[in-house]
């Protein structure tokens, strides 16, 4: 919970964001009295919140229940463009989709939960159903094991018990003790996977981008369903190529940490341009 008692904290400005995180994949839409119960705020707070939220474009009414509106999208978005590493990480998780035909996603530890803050799409008819800014249990996923084996044993103890924010809740949870073992494989091998851990039927594997410091900084990962693609390929063909991408992205990210800020954003406009050449080629 954030510390309301600091001398420069804004609580309205709080407010207004734990009220568009209450809307989420079950709450699509929502009356003040739903908003106020789960946000534990008055009705008359929430109302004014919402008022400003609608004349900001960020929320619509209408008959008497609220939504999100796009525009929200934008809140993520400019945190994704100022890191500037999705930049980096798009034309080759582009080219690794469409090498597995199979989804691809980057996540960012936060908390305990991964959050997605990249995915290149490949529709299938069973799917795990996340979307960019979704959340999930770290613990059980392989992109979360990836990020917490660079955690120091102290940083992990402390990450695992914050509460987790996501709402799916994983087909097996992990104890601190249970998960050292495999979070040590994950470092000496490389890279991590997840074997119907979060959902039935859905095998992953995820490995590692590094920065200029040698700190895991994101990973990418692939999922699948376990009756589509067996374990054999998944090791034998996508891993390979998963460890290729990943070793594109921190080549690529490296050189533009180099480039003076202004030029960084058209280097990454360059690079997206040179790797759609190649797939076309």
């Amino acid at each position: 919970m954030p510390d309301s008692s600091k001398k420069d904290f804004v609580e309205a400005l709080a407010r207004g964001l734990e009220v568009i995180r209450s809307f989420d994949r079950l709450h699509l839409k929502q009356t003040i009295s739903q908003i106020s119960e789960r946000t534990l705020l008055a009705r008359p707070t929430v109302l004014r919140l919402l008022i400003t939220l609608e004349e900001l474009g960020y929320v619509r009414e209408l008959d008497n229940r609220y939504s999100l509106t796009p525009k929200v999208v934008d809140l993520g978005m400019a945190y994704i463009s100022s890191l500037g590493l999705y930049g980096s990480a798009k034309p080759h998780m582009e080219l690794l989709s469409k090498r597995v035909d199979q989804t691809v996603s980057l996540a960012e530890l936060d908390g305990s939960d991964i959050v997605y803050t990249g995915r290149v799409e490949v529709p299938k008819i069973v799917s795990v159903g996340v979307t960019v800014g979704a959340r999930l249990p770290s613990a059980s996923t392989a992109l979360g094991r990836v990020l917490l084996a660079d955690l120091s044993p102290a940083e992990l103890e402390k990450v695992l018990t914050i509460p987790t924010m996501s709402m799916f809740y994983p087909r097996t949870n992990f104890t601190v003790d249970e998960l050292r073992p495999r979070l040590d494989r994950v470092r000496d091998q490389g890279w991590a996977e997840s074997d119907e851990d979060l959902q039935y039927g859905v095998h992953a594997i995820a490995a590692p981008i590094r920065g200029e410091l040698g700190t895991v900084i994101a990973a990418v990962g692939i999922g699948v369903h376990t009756s589509e693609v067996s374990k054999e390929v998944i090791q034998e063909k996508y891993l390979p190529l998963l460890l290729e991408a990943t070793t594109g992205i921190e080549n690529d990210w490296r050189k533009c940490a180099e480039l003076p800020t202004s030029m960084a954003s058209l280097n990454l406009d360059g690079l997206q341009l040179l790797h759609l050449k190649r797939n076309s080629s």
